[in-house]
């Protein structure tokens, strides 16, 4: 049974840090991408970063390029996302998802798996 667990979300201030991590288990992920959506109240799961599993190579949506970070540690089966210079307008439930293809895609509906999100609220 996959499980995708994510843990380090929380109350942050503007220009803060926060890193997220999510535990992937029940099969091999060499072959996916994985990746971090976002969903804030009123508005469309976005995709602000991805990584291929196999290789390494990440993409980033534009708002968070440059202060947001994607990872993977193939030994704790982890995908982290550090964060940095934090803003108001990255409050939004977290979520770790992961998707048996090759690029990187930006569409919530082809995802495979999922996680049960982690608020992250960033105060001015």
């Amino acid at each position: 049974q996959v499980q995708l667990v994510e843990s380090g979300g929380g109350l942050v201030q503007a220009g803060g840090s926060l890193r997220l991590s999510c535990a992937a288990s029940g099969r091999t992920f060499n072959n996916y991408v994985m990746g971090w959506f976002r969903q804030a109240p009123g508005k469309e799961r976005e995709l602000v970063a991805g990584i291929r599993w196999g290789d390494g190579s990440t993409a980033y949506s534009d708002s968070v390029k440059g202060r947001f970070t994607i990872s993977r540690d193939n030994a704790k089966n982890t995908v982290s996302l550090q964060m940095n210079n934090l803003k108001p307008e990255d409050t939004a439930v977290y979520y770790c998802a992961a998707d048996r293809a090759i690029t990187i895609r930006r569409f919530p509906s082809v995802y495979d798996y999922w996680g049960q999100g982690t608020q992250v609220t960033v105060s001015s």
